[in-house]
């Protein structure tokens, strides 16, 4: 492995309980607010070896208590989020001025196994292991890394994912963003579907609106809690993960609204404007999503239900 990687964070322990007291620093997870942080402690076990505790509250501001007693599947794709920052920030020398970039996400969950909430917060232990490194030639920093990671709830397993991601300098993101137009539209005049089809509370957890030739994401809310945490250059990845699985909700006239199994890619970067729209087919209880802008197609994915 590369000398900076193994010359990272040397002086870590590689053992010792986890510590659910407090949030980890929110500028090491890409989090504006403290609110939305998951992650509490985060320690090296072995090269490339992490493990880590979140707490995901009861009361989270975007999936409230009182729908029923299981946590957003989403929850899950933040966590795997926030540890792909938070690990290559703290134990792979990454800048805190790089970009991140997620090229793939996927997780598995068993909802037989997943916790079910009771009081205050359920604390979740996660073990994951970084594979496939990459450096730059230019400056030698780490520019990517593949991670996996289990999720466990007490001594139960519970969830899995995977994912990849990039890291880009100031220089080269400026570059490869050059001549894009950033502004993000206010919410747009067209009809939206009601919040109970899509498992909602809330029509501001809403970001489908209906067009023409099928629903476009048009959030109602662009400073969301959770979707829109901190302003963009693009649609984050987390709100083309909401806006697919509500368009497979709205495809399926309400049945499926909570994925146990997730797969999506970036292709490239979904725009601001003009609106993407999200493409949809259903096999059974598998929805397949394309996002598309114009004649390209930005992201695509599986969402299966149990």
């Amino acid at each position: 492995m590369n000398d900076v990687v193994e010359a990272c964070a040397a002086d870590e322990p590689r053992s010792g309980s986890l510590s659910w007291s407090r949030t980890v620093d929110r500028e090491l997870v890409h989090r504006a607010s403290v609110a939305e942080v998951l992650l509490t402690d985060v320690c090296r076990r072995g090269p490339g070896h992490f493990l880590a505790a979140a707490s995901w509250a009861r009361s989270h501001p975007t999936f409230p208590r009182g729908r029923d007693d299981r946590h957003s599947p989403w929850m899950v794709a933040e966590t795997m989020r926030q540890l792909g920052i938070y690990i290559p920030l703290r134990y792979y020398a990454v800048p805190p001025t790089a970009r991140f970039l997620i090229t793939d996400l996927a997780f598995t969950l068993d909802p037989v196994a997943e916790p079910r909430v009771r009081y205050g917060a359920s604390e979740i232990t996660c073990q994951a292991w970084v594979q496939d490194v990459r450096t730059s030639r230019e400056s030698g920093l780490v520019s990517g890394l593949r991670m996996r990671v289990r999720y466990l709830a007490g001594e139960a397993v519970f969830a899995s994912g995977a994912g990849g991601a990039r890291f880009l300098g100031a220089e080269p993101y400026a570059a490869l963003r050059a001549g894009t137009r950033t502004v993000v539209r206010p919410p747009g005049r067209l009809a939206r579907p009601e919040p109970a089809l899509l498992g909602l509370e809330s029509a501001a957890d809403v970001v489908l609106a209906l067009g023409g030739a099928g629903p476009v994401v048009d959030p109602a809310d662009h400073r969301h809690p959770f979707l829109f945490d901190h302003g963009t250059d693009h649609v984050s990845g987390m709100a083309l993960l909401e806006a697919a699985r509500q368009a497979v909700a709205l495809e399926s006239g309400g049945r499926h609204t909570r994925p146990t199994y997730c797969h999506m890619k970036a292709l490239r970067f979904t725009e601001h404007s003009p609106p993407a729209r999200v493409e949809c087919l259903l096999h059974g209880r598998t929805g397949v999503f394309r996002f598309r802008q114009g004649d390209t197609h930005t992201a695509v994915g599986v969402l299966r239900y149990s």
